[in-house]
């Protein structure tokens, strides 16, 4: 059964997915039976242990990995920047070089800056128009001094499916292992092929916040930029988080047994938005593949309003969206993936549709969206005159 918790009008799936039912339950049981410290050989720290393996075998299973292969961290960003600095790290004697695509998510840009302030070098893949990056310009990319490359599975900005199958293919016969931050596409797309590192993010698929996820396949090299620590096969410091582990593999198996059925359901209530955008709305430009993409995530630009302004105004109607990239909100700042992309940066709306979402919902937000904008263009052009006549 598809979660259907989410609040009437709640459109940003793609920044937190309200919890699963089934991850409620199984946090609530395992906050009770899983206390104890699994690294300890008495009774309750066995059953806690139990627990946990568990839940690393479930997600394993959703993954197409080996339970040893999987740990449990903090976030998903923190899952990101192990992967991504405990690969360079791994391979110094390789080199120095990351490859990294245009639109990465902030986890993996923020991980590259810092390897490039430690002396390391780093090359950035471009994308086209729909966000795509292009397996031939990856390939170029990569050198022989080349030891780690990050490509995403699919953008959360605009949902574009990244051609990951391809470019692993391509690191592979160079030599090099390739991150793959699968954030937005656990639960919601099949699992690419051809990793050597992948990453998640609980929250993004109904499980609790402060639950990620890192799997390193076997025979790739990774060495902690960390302090040792003994859990989490020495791979995530800190005493393991049971009870959110055991909730986000219970959600994870969830969202990925209804992918069948409310991924299509999905796509097609986005294939009406963006129709019905490009058709009531004037001046917009609907960004983003739109056929090869996530099915729960649309994203459209339009001129001449202020995109702050526009989501405060849906907020009053009741609708949660966001604008541009959801980890710099408050900064004022264009997002990054639209620039990379080349399209219309102000004025961005990103609607990511949560497992459960009524259509009349849908319709509603179209109903509304067209005298919003309306709304805002006049008050902008009435502000312009305005200031154009108090001039002397």
């Amino acid at each position: 059964m598809a979660n259907s918790s989410a609040p009437g009008g709640y459109f940003d799936a793609a920044s937190t997915e309200p919890l699963h039912p089934a991850a409620r339950t199984a946090l609530l049981e395992a906050l009770d039976a899983g206390w104890a410290d699994p690294a300890r050989l008495y009774g309750p720290a066995r059953g806690t242990r139990i627990l946990l393996d568990r839940a690393r075998a479930r997600v394993a299973g959703v993954l197409g990995a080996r339970p040893d292969e999987v740990s449990f961290t903090s976030s998903g960003t923190q899952a990101v920047h192990l992967a991504v600095l405990g690969g360079l790290q791994a391979r110094r004697r390789a080199g120095r070089h990351l490859v990294v695509s245009a639109v990465e998510h902030s986890s993996v840009l923020h991980a590259a800056e810092l390897h490039e302030r430690d002396g390391g070098e780093v090359t950035t893949v471009p994308v086209d128009r729909t966000g795509r990056a292009d397996p031939a310009a990856f390939a170029a990319a990569l050198r022989p001094d080349t030891a780690l490359a990050c490509l995403q599975s699919a953008n959360h900005e605009v949902g574009t499916l990244q051609p990951v199958a391809e470019v692993a293919a391509l690191c592979r016969e160079a030599g090099v292992p390739l991150v793959v931050d699968a954030a937005q596409s656990l639960g919601r797309a099949p699992v690419p092929a051809g990793w050597s590192f992948l990453t998640g993010s609980a929250h993004k698929w109904g499980g609790p916040p402060g639950v990620g996820v890192l799997a390193v396949r076997k025979g790739t090299r990774w060495r902690s930029p960390l302090p040792a620590d003994e859990r989490e096969g020495r791979r995530v410091p800190g005493f393991e988080n049971v009870p959110g582990a055991v909730a986000a593999a219970a959600a994870l198996d969830a969202y990925q047994a209804d992918m069948a059925d409310e991924a299509p359901r999905l796509s097609a209530l986005v294939d009406r938005v963006r129709e019905r955008v490009a058709r009531d709305v004037p001046d917009v430009e609907v960004v983003g593949d739109p056929v090869r993409r996530l099915p729960h995530i649309v994203t459209f630009s339009c001129l001449y309003v202020e995109g702050e302004a526009l989501l405060t105004e849906l907020d009053r109607l009741g609708f949660a969206v966001s604008s541009g990239s959801s980890c710099t909100a408050d900064t004022l700042r264009p997002s990054h993936v639209l620039e990379a992309m080349g399209v219309i940066t102000h004025g961005n709306v990103r609607v990511s549709l949560p497992n459960g979402v009524e259509s009349a919902e849908v319709d509603r937000f179209l109903a509304e969206l067209p005298g919003t904008v309306a709304r805002l263009r006049r008050t902008t052009l009435n502000t312009i005159e305005t200031g154009r006549r108090s001039r002397p």
